[in-house]
């Protein structure tokens, strides 16, 4: 085992301008398209989901009742608004979810005119 030896560097060679992310702004067969990286991020994760928005705001009210019993009522209030926010964001994701429930049972035919298309 030789540990004296040193290696050599070898620089990493640069692919085509590897910062860049998505290609070019202006592509090669002269259309030109604006390529906004932040487009599809979003900042909370999956928000869509009425699970994790409830686990949120229930970790939001933790954290404005252990801010409050340690004698912080800025950072507890703090806390409160962003419980708030998704209590709100909650509701908005229920009615939606309640919405689409419901246009999908009345699009789909009922049991009883199912059975009334048949008969005849």
């Amino acid at each position: 085992m030789n540990n004296n030896r040193r290696r050599n560097f070898r620089p990493r060679s640069q692919k085509n301008n590897f910062r860049r992310r998505g290609g070019s702004i202006n592509s090669s067969n002269g259309s030109s398209f604006n390529n906004n990286g932040n487009m599809n991020f979003n900042r909370n994760g999956s928000m869509s989901n009425p699970h994790n928005v409830e686990k949120t705001m229930m970790k939001f009210q933790q954290l404005a009742k252990d801010a409050q019993s340690n004698g912080d009522p800025v950072l507890g209030e703090n806390y409160l608004q962003h419980a708030d926010h998704y209590s709100r964001r909650l509701a908005e994701l229920n009615e939606r979810n309640k919405e689409n429930s419901n246009n999908n049972k009345s699009e789909s035919p009922t049991d009883d005119n199912a059975k009334e298309i048949s008969k005849n």
